[in-house]
């Protein structure tokens, strides 16, 4: 089985091009500026698709903000450059918003209005086309479980949304050569490590147990114990339950991870900041505020950056199960040849909700 979706997904891959690509960047922050123009350079970008927004470099905006100064920009850089239908990414910078706060005061409710800036982005396009979505709750992806469908316009109405994000310029500038080199890397090279919770019969078990079916057992080592996958080598993808594994108790797995690597976990809120905690801060319990970090004591995304991979999801705030990338669908796409924004994406069920993708979207393996 795993064979015959692996040809399926390779007759779909990477036709994309770095023309395809609008790069934002804010001109308020001095870091956007220098990792999107680094970005641009290192990946060939044309000067043309870069869109410069101004607005105050902060995390989290209200919704009148986004609207004037990051949505509105950013369609009207798209109308005015001709670039509405071609372009086919969005890759957002540090610098740039990460969160647009809930304003109907239902945060973590299946009906709260809260959403990464990120995930709110992806509806431009249905925007810029006279839609209008809803703003409370979850709206349902299109490119979700499209296994057998290459990305493009008209028929998936959205952008694919991600993000050059890290604690450094240093971890910034890493992810975008490690994408790079990705390019070169031999598709049998590099294992994907799927970790469980041990003795549990949950639907996130079950899409790890799916994901592990898919990949090739030659790439595969699957943790099912009760122990947590730490100090593994040549790691080219990972999937687990993150900090919600009880079993785990540190921030870093020590993995050694390969040019191209993506992580992604059932975390709810590892994407909730990008600005680096003390060293000495290790993950903590929701019953002890004193081991919090940024409003949580889970997971952060930007430490699978920071220790070497080159992709990885996160979640501003509670996406609630259900919502969180399913790893049966992004790990086997990647795997066979899908850039790093079609794997995600693919795996995504919302939009207009939590979820954020670090890395650069282009980003794939070779053949």
């Amino acid at each position: 089985m795993a064979l015959a979706v692996g040809l399926t997904w390779s007759a779909l891959s990477c036709a994309q091009t770095p023309s395809q690509v609008l790069v934002v960047v804010n001109k308020k922050s001095v870091a956007s500026r220098e990792i999107g123009e680094y970005y641009l350079r290192k990946r060939g970008v044309p000067l043309a698709n870069l869109c410069t927004i101004e607005t105050d470099p902060v995390e989290t905006i209200q919704r009148p903000v986004y609207k004037k100064d990051v949505e509105g920009p950013i369609g009207r850089f798209l109308e005015a450059h001709g670039l509405r239908e071609s372009i086919l990414y969005i890759v957002l910078t540090t610098g740039v918003p990460l969160r647009v706060w809930t304003s109907n005061g239902k945060s973590d409710t299946m009906e709260s209005d809260e959403a990464s800036v990120d995930s709110e982005l992806t509806l431009l396009y249905a925007r810029l086309h006279g839609a209008n979505p809803a703003l409370d709750g979850p709206f349902s992806n299109p490119f979700f479980m499209q296994r057998d469908a290459p990305f493009r316009h008209p028929v998936f109405p959205m952008y694919l949304v991600t993000r050059l994000d890290g604690y450094s310029m240093a971890d910034m500038k890493a992810l975008v050569d490690r994408s790079l080199l990705a390019l070169n890397q031999p598709r049998g090279n590099g294992k994907f490590v799927v970790d469980l919770r041990a003795n549990e019969d949950t639907p996130g078990n079950h899409w790890l147990r799916t994901a592990a079916l898919l990949i090739p057992r030659e790439r595969l080592m699957l943790e099912e114990s009760g122990r947590v996958a730490e100090n593994q080598k040549n790691v080219i993808g990972y999937a687990s339950w993150g900090s919600n594994d009880r079993d785990r108790k540190h921030r870093f797995l020590h993995f050694q991870w390969l040019p191209g690597a993506i992580a992604t976990e059932f975390v709810s809120t590892d994407g909730r900041t990008f600005r680096q905690p003390p060293d000495t801060w290790e993950l903590g319990s929701w019953a002890d505020k004193a081991s919090w970090y940024g409003g949580a004591p889970q997971a952060l995304a930007a430490d699978y950056i920071h220790e070497g991979a080159s992709g990885v999801s996160g979640h501003i705030d509670e996406p609630f199960l259900a919502y969180c990338p399913r790893p049966d669908f992004v790990l086997p796409a990647y795997n066979a040849g899908r850039n790093l924004a079609e794997s995600f994406y693919m795996g995504i069920p919302a939009l207009s909700w939590m979820n954020v993708v670090i890395g650069d979207p282009l980003m794939h393996l070779s053949k």
